[in-house]
């Protein structure tokens, strides 16, 4: 029985989402890798000083370092070669950094491996929400771009159990980190060798000014090959009007910011990325083996407690996957924030209690468990997918390769500043550092409220005239929502959803072919 369109597409860029499961296992395994005696022998680290302090928080963030630098060629290479061309070529040096790290022999190769991880994991975190968005059927192109944050959980998941296997195993020894660090390297063959067996994005050879295989791919995707389907008709007439007039020519930097409603855009995107970061994410799986000691659990309890965790994030993104395109946007992102800050306030009052010595009760350390539990699960399910699913969206095509590189760079900054401040937070000011994750929740979920339109619902074409049109403050728009299949017979009746700049007050930009 051959597979339905949308079940087809979905497998597709569930498949490309194999390129988030490299990102979740390498962010994952670090917290284990850091703490094994070997490796701070091997690395000669073994002695807690603020010179060590430093040079281990840096061993975590260069890979964050490495992402922010692989993040603009990325979108330079799928502009010019092609979405699946780029994201093989992402996979491959991602090897590369997977090998400098199992083999590390100093600190110096250690950080030199997490860089060439962190450039294959930069590339990737662009180009494969970047393909996800252009092959998706509209109907569920957000639970489509949300696999990637499944996936990067998956990976997480995966790391923890290896990593905490390993320690129990083999602790103390070289194979208690090294292993780990070695198979992580293995979702990066499946995403290479299978890349080149799904289409092609129709958008990006509309660009091409490959119209016909465009069509063909199109039809592939959302109509089992039938290029005559009134869907896929509809579909590929409204992109050819606003692809060849909005990005015949591939658009330079400069073109992002001189339109203001492409501007606007990417600003949406950058605010989004960096905001996720300062919810404390990064600062709890990075270090969760001090977190979870500072609060009275000891020896491989707290990696324990963190493999745990990575399953209970795998049901929220489970969630989102499911509900995503149902609920919208802007719901997941205020409330999910709201909760965030509130999990992180209980926290903050708890860890005063253990750091002042106040309290050292087994049941409040659960407790502290506990919230961390509930924040992870919400993050999973309505703020971090969001992330990768939101910027890419809300791009037209001419912008998306090169949008989607500055967005993901502000995300790849924030992780960076949070991998390398947290060492030294944690140790100076200690239970005091969450009250900045408590305060950056609540603050994201204001500024979500006031400036982040609801895109459920429409196709990626009509996306420029419905920020266009309406205003910088949402509650003052008053926009009405969007019916998914009100929007696909427009489509199959040849009705475009899409503004076109010539019917717009604003003047269009002029895409020109730069050398």
């Amino acid at each position: 029985m051959p597979l339905s369109p949308r079940l087809y597409t979905f497998l597709c860029g569930s498949v490309a989402a194999f390129g988030a499961a490299l990102f979740g296992y390498d962010l994952g395994v670090i917290s284990y890798v850091t703490v094994a005696p070997n490796f701070l022998s091997v690395t000669g680290l073994e002695e807690p000083t603020t010179q060590n302090e430093n040079y281990l928080g840096f061993i975590v963030s260069s890979m964050l370092l490495g992402a922010f630098a692989g993040s603009v060629p990325a979108g330079l290479i799928a502009d010019k070669f092609s979405r699946r061309f780029s994201i093989v070529i992402g996979g491959l040096v991602f090897i590369v950094g997977g090998i400098l790290q199992t083999a590390a022999a100093s600190k110096g190769m250690m950080m030199a491996g997490r860089f060439f991880a962190g450039w294959g994991i930069g590339s990737l975190g662009v180009l494969v929400p970047l393909y996800q968005s252009e092959i998706a059927h509209p109907s569920q192109r957000g639970r489509m771009i949300a696999t990637f944050q499944f996936s990067l959980g998956l990976g997480a998941f995966i790391a923890g159990w290896v990593a905490y296997g390993c320690a129990q195993g083999s602790p103390g020894t070289a194979l208690q980190w090294r292993l780990p660090l070695a198979f992580q390297m293995f979702p990066a063959i499946p995403l290479v060798s299978l890349i080149y067996l799904l289409p092609e994005s129709p958008r990006w050879l509309m660009i091409k000014g490959r119209q016909e295989e465009s069509l063909r791919a199109l039809a592939r995707l959302h109509a089992s090959g039938n290029i005559e389907d009134p869907f896929v008709q509809g579909e590929f007439m409204e992109m050819r009007s606003k692809v060849t007039e909005e990005a015949s020519m591939q658009a330079s930097w400069s073109d992002i910011f001189r339109n203001r409603t492409n501007a606007r855009k990417v600003l949406l995107g950058v605010i989004l990325q960096f905001s996720v970061q300062m919810t404390g994410v990064s600062a709890i799986q990075y270090y969760s083996p001090r977190v979870y000691s500072a609060v009275g659990f000891k020896g491989n309890t707290p990696l324990l407690i963190q493999s745990i965790n990575n399953i209970n994030g795998l049901a929220g993104e489970l969630l989102c996957i499911l509900f995503l395109d149902k609920v919208g946007r802007r719901i997941p992102l205020i409330g999910g924030n709201i909760i965030s800050g509130i999990c992180f306030a209980v926290c903050t009052g708890l860890a005063k209690q253990f750091a002042t010595g106040t309290t050292s009760s087994r049941g409040l350390g659960i407790l502290f468990v506990a919230m961390t539990f509930i924040y992870n699960n919400i993050f999973s399910s309505c703020i971090g997918p969001l992330s990768w699913v939101y910027p890419v969206e809300i791009m037209n095509t001419g912008i998306r390769a090169k949008a989607a590189s500055l967005t993901t760079m502000a995300s790849w900054l924030a992780n960076f500043m949070i991998g390398q401040v947290s060492p030294i937070a944690f140790a100076k000011i200690g239970w005091r550092y969450y009250l900045v994750f408590t305060v950056c929740s609540f603050t994201n979920a204001l500024t979500f409220y006031l400036f982040f339109p609801e895109t459920k619902g429409r196709t990626l074409e009509e996306m420029d005239s419905y920020f266009r049109d309406n205003h910088w403050i949402v509650p003052l728009a008053r926009v009405q929502g969007v019916s998914v299949s009100e929007r696909e017979q427009q489509l199959a009746h040849g009705q475009t959803t899409a503004v076109l700049p010539h019917e717009s007050k604003e003047e269009p930009v002029v895409y020109e072919e730069k050398a």
